[in-house]
């Protein structure tokens, strides 16, 4: 087992903690993980909530979104947002074209939320 992984991860926001009203307002900019090798672990947070959210990952290949699609993490869809809970799901960096986003389609907002991306750059 490889007990140094929290180190060696690169971290990246997705989006601050925002009190987001509708979906536009809880979706990321398409972020570059084409560094990562293994697992890109994407958490995301939901704070004070007045109607639901639901979380779901997309991937394209560029940051411009050109090809951009929903991709199933491999625990599955994400749980059905709910009121000050914090949830993660992974992809394999190798499933994934180069770039990811997050998208939260709000019904009845606003929601409090957060999120940010985690992997393992590859070596040099």
């Amino acid at each position: 087992m490889m007990h140094n992984q929290g180190q060696a991860a690169a971290i990246t926001k997705l989006l601050d903690p925002v009190s987001a009203a509708n979906t536009a307002a809880a979706t990321s900019a398409w972020v570059d993980v084409r560094a990562a090798e293994g697992d890109i672990t994407v958490t995301v947070q939901t704070g004070a909530l007045t109607g639901s959210i639901t979380w779901t990952i997309e991937h394209a290949s560029d940051s411009g979104g050109t090809g951009g699609t929903g991709i199933t993490p491999q625990e599955g869809a994400f749980a059905a947002g709910a009121a000050n809970q914090a949830q993660k799901r992974c992809v394999n960096a190798s499933a994934v074209q180069g770039f990811i986003r997050v998208v939260g389609t709000i019904v009845t907002g606003p929601a409090v939320v957060a999120a940010n991306v985690k992997f393992h750059p590859k070596y040099a």
